[in-house]
């Protein structure tokens, strides 16, 4: 199989770059031919004069549309596998498929879809105004707090919707949970038999850790505001449990740490594995809803239990009691007690990573994701 991976790195890093990368070494492991169509948003220059630059190539970007179509013609895939677009690659590369007959499928790791700034959250708070209302709430509001990028982000949402970029020229959208799904057919009038759920890529390894021994509560991922960092903070100050964070050496950090909290920076994977093999829990405090929750998964992976916030996918991603512990969502001090209780029960640790680290193997695993993705790929080739 012929495939064609389009994608726009995004600057601030995270699990969907991840995922992306690891889909695509995937499909060169198991024979498929590959090209990779990709334009990096660290291209841009800082400050005002990047914003104006990716703001410049919203209308119609000749470059990257001529240069795809020249791909396509030479290359001829079967199927073209799209992610994030947004700056430099543009959704205006998909007509250019359905002119040639290819069927596209898009992941869909975020809420761009229905919310220009892609996390349905204001002000710390969950909004779907945009969702209700239209794009031009997300610049009332100023939701990116900079006026330039709130009206970049809602014309990016508006004309894409507007011209049916996605609508008429994606053959099948891929998100990660079921969750997600559900969100999309209500919210961004997708039909569902449009809209797969293929779970991202989680190494799993053969053995688990044992939380037991475990002598920190983990949360790893970008420090951003909406993934919750105060909340676990002040769960910690309250439960007495100690609180180590790590993020890759590559992700942003756009929240500002008290002094005295840990934090690792992650120089590769071994790294970030030992990080998660060495703590009692692992703790998901995201207050906005989450499409799946990878940095859950891979703790879970190695047998940590999780605590996450019972919010979108990651109401679903931990089964409470089972494989970990779920709190309201920004509710600090039920978050303290579920830490302290498997702080002080090195037995439910065990018992909660076992299920949980089985749990992954039947269902994250790298083959476990291929297969299903194969299956997409199949059927929408096939014109099912």
């Amino acid at each position: 199989m012929r495939i064609v991976y389009a994608y726009n790195p995004s600057r601030m890093g995270g699990g969907s770059n991840n995922g992306t990368r690891a889909t695509i070494e995937l499909a060169r492991r198991n024979g498929c031919e590959v090209e990779v169509f990709s334009r990096d948003s660290k291209q841009l220059p800082p400050g005002w004069r990047g914003r104006l630059a990716g703001g410049a190539r919203l209308v119609y970007p000749r470059e990257p549309v001529r240069a795809f179509s020249e791909l396509l013609d030479r290359f001829k895939p079967d199927v073209v596998h799209a992610y994030e677009l947004f700056p430099l690659v543009s959704p205006w590369i998909l007509p250019q498929c359905s002119r040639r007959g290819i069927p596209v499928v898009m992941n869909c790791d975020d809420y761009r879809l229905t919310c220009p700034v892609m996390t349905h959250l204001r002000e710390g708070k969950l909004c779907t105004e945009c969702a209700d209302h239209g794009e031009y709430r997300s610049v009332v509001r100023n939701c990116r707090q900079n006026v330039a990028e709130s009206v970049t982000y809602a014309l990016y949402n508006t004309m894409t919707r507007k011209l049916r970029l996605f609508a008429d020229h994606v053959t099948r959208f891929v998100v990660l949970s079921e969750f997600t799904r559900r969100w999309f057919i209500e919210h961004a009038g997708i039909g569902g038999e449009r809209i797969s759920v293929v779970s991202p890529v989680i190494p799993v390894p053969e053995t688990a850790a044992d939380p037991g021994l475990g002598s920190y509560a983990a949360f790893a991922g970008r420090f951003v505001p909406e993934k919750g960092i105060p909340v676990l903070l002040e769960a910690s100050r309250r439960s007495g449990v100690p609180v180590r964070l790590c993020r890759d050496k590559n992700f942003f950090s756009t929240v500002s740490l008290p002094e005295g909290v840990q934090v690792t920076i992650a120089q590769d994977r071994a790294e970030l594995d030992q990080f998660y093999r060495k703590a009692r829990m692992f703790i998901l405090p995201s207050t906005w809803f989450e499409t799946f929750g990878m940095v859950g998964a891979e703790s879970m992976a190695h047998g940590i239990p999780v605590i996450a916030s019972r919010l979108g996918a990651m109401a679903s991603l931990v089964r409470d009691g089972v494989d970990g512990l779920l709190f309201e969502a920004g509710n600090a001090g039920e978050l303290a007690e579920k830490m302290r209780r498997l702080w002080d029960d090195a037995d439910l640790c065990r018992q909660l990573g076992r299920a949980a680290h089985e749990n992954a193997s039947a269902h994250w695993g790298p083959a476990a994701h291929w297969k299903r993705l194969v299956q997409v790929y199949a059927e929408v080739r096939a014109g099912a």
